[in-house]
């Protein structure tokens, strides 16, 4: 990415550039699947100065998961949000926006776990693990707005959930995936949710 003649170089603004253009590269071809010289000549920058920013790839690597992480949890933290106050509203609009990502065609699956099963080293590792703690809050809350027993134990689940779709559609295809997955989210949420106290005078508790 040349700069400009005369044009004032910012560090900051460089780095952002530089991971805008790497993340999709990354995601599609897989960390492993694009040397360091490949890369910047895709993305337009030279090694000198992909180095000058990151020190090396995994420091790449590891500035792009890290923004990923942060965008792809706030949009489905946002997309529950908009869904209003209606937990089973929530959970169903989690699972819409993952069936909509599915059907992307640049959808390569979870670049988190991609991640970890490719670079088995303990800064993705733990990367990928802030990862799904950021899943599991989100969908704990859920959980505990709406009544469950055990929200922590619906949480997990759902995260098994959102993880076991994520890899179907991924290495099996994604007809049907998004809305099954989103069926079992809500079978489950209803099972584990507590009776009110109506129902429980209706029938006789």
């Amino acid at each position: 990415m040349p700069v400009p003649k005369g044009s004032t170089i910012d560090p900051e603004r460089t780095r952002a550039a530089i991971l805008e253009a790497a993340t999709p590269v990354l995601y599609e071809r897989g960390l492993d699947g694009v040397g360091v010289a490949e890369l910047c000549a895709s993305i337009g920058v030279s090694k000198e100065t992909l180095y000058r920013h990151f020190g090396t790839k995994d420091g790449l690597v590891e500035a792009m998961l890290t923004a990923r992480s942060e965008r792809v949890t706030r949009w489905l933290a946002e997309a529950a949000a908009e869904a209003g106050d209606d937990p089973r509203d929530q959970l169903a609009a989690v699972f819409d926006a993952l069936r909509e990502w599915y059907e992307d065609p640049v959808f390569r699956g979870c670049a988190m776990l991609n991640a970890a099963a490719q670079h088995h080293v303990e800064a993705v590792r733990a990367i990928t693990a802030r990862h799904l703690d950021r899943y599991l809050d989100l969908l704990t809350g859920i959980a505990e707005r709406a009544g469950a027993t055990d929200p922590p134990l619906l949480g997990r689940q759902l995260l098994m959930l959102v993880e076991g779709a994520t890899a179907v559609a991924a290495h099996h295809g994604t007809a049907g995936t998004g809305e099954q997955a989103r069926q079992a989210a809500l079978t489950l949420l209803s099972a584990a949710a507590r009776p009110s106290a109506s129902s429980r005078r209706g029938s006789g508790v």
